[in-house]
């Protein structure tokens, strides 16, 4: 393969050279071999019935190439890509826009479709099943509804978030998918090819480490990449092993890819609450940091890695985060996961 892997190249993405970092083919994507396979299929049948791909959810967390999808989608079927964000729509008339601008077997890239207005998602209905928009035209006793056809469209919704989407919406989505974190060998692959196609010359082994350390996502093992580059210019040498390990050390990246605030999410639920459990309101209290940004950017990697377990009373440290911590875990963060 002469691409790099399967990542989100939309943001923190400084030049034209990084961007074209995104693989345009299945080929080229790397991970995700289930998602890769399934999707071969379901693209050809449509091919073959010359109709569109059946409407298609992707979930995950942030960072695992659910927008670099949607754009390998279009180029595989040969259609155009619209896209747009579940925030931006805040008037049915927004959405209404885009809806009838579209041409017949485009696609329409809604990312963070669970921060959509619920009014508005109510457009998308009869859009996504019928390929029909229901317009109230007129207010009072004067209000008319109007139907309008909608040519054939697929609707590809991205969301970190499955469980905040309505249940008629989910319902909606023939092709439901949810991305999982990387795995090193793989991130690997994507840090070697990112690293020539950004012409950076880097050992095989000090790829591994950045991918040790990139919590399962390629976004991060793109960014950490890139921070490498900047030590090894520094050198005026090459990423090898030596540079990798004091350079994250330096960037407070420790061997298990936590960085600072992962650590400080640890230490307030060890330090200040014995070990949890502590509900996610006080969490952020304690943080100053949004309910969002800890359950969808910080939490699954520390639940997926086992530092934290999530509980009906709130999040409880493991003994792992405690030894990680430099703590002694107490006799009941026993009962809790086991050491990994």
């Amino acid at each position: 393969m002469d691409d790099t892997s399967g990542f989100d190249a939309s943001v923190d993405q400084p030049d034209s050279q990084e961007a074209s970092l995104r693989p345009h083919t299945l080929q080229h994507y790397v991970g995700q071999v289930e998602i890769k396979e399934n999707l071969r299929v379901f693209i050809e049948s449509a091919k073959r019935r010359q109709q569109p791909l059946d409407h298609v959810l992707l979930s995950g967390p942030p960072g695992l190439g659910k927008t670099t999808l949607a754009n390998i989608l279009a180029h595989e079927l040969g259609v155009g890509l619209r896209s747009t964000s579940g925030p931006v729509l805040e008037r049915q008339g927004d959405l209404a826009a885009i809806l009838t601008s579209l041409e017949r077997g485009e696609i329409l890239f809604i990312d963070e479709i669970h921060r959509m207005n619920r009014v508005v998602e109510e457009v998308l209905y009869s859009a996504m099943e019928d390929f029909k928009l229901d317009l109230l035209i007129g207010q009072g006793p004067m209000a008319r509804t109007v139907k309008l056809d909608l040519p054939p469209f697929t609707l590809v919704g991205a969301t970190t978030r499955t469980g905040l989407l309505s249940s008629p919406l989910r319902d909606r989505f023939g092709i439901p998918l949810r991305l999982s974190f990387y795995r090193p060998e793989e991130l690997q692959e994507i840090v070697l090819r990112s690293a020539r196609v950004l012409g950076i010359d880097t050992d095989p082994d000090a790829a591994l480490e950045l991918a040790r350390r990139s919590r399962g996502t390629p976004r991060v093992a793109n960014r950490l990449l890139r921070r490498m580059r900047d030590f090894a210019d520094a050198q005026g040498g090459r990423i090898t092993l030596d540079l990798v390990r004091p350079s994250l050390e330096k960037l407070g990246i420790d061997r298990f890819g936590l960085d600072g605030f992962h650590l400080e999410i640890l230490g307030v639920i060890v330090r200040k609450f014995g070990g949890g459990p502590v509900g996610l309101s006080t969490l952020t209290a304690a943080l100053s940091e949004p309910k969002d940004a800890i359950e969808d950017v910080y939490e699954p990697f520390l639940i997926q890695e086992g530092f934290l377990q999530k509980t009906p009373r709130g999040r409880i440290a493991t003994p792992k985060a405690f030894l990680h911590l430099g703590q002694t875990p107490p006799p009941e963060a026993q009962l809790h996961l086991p050491l990994r």
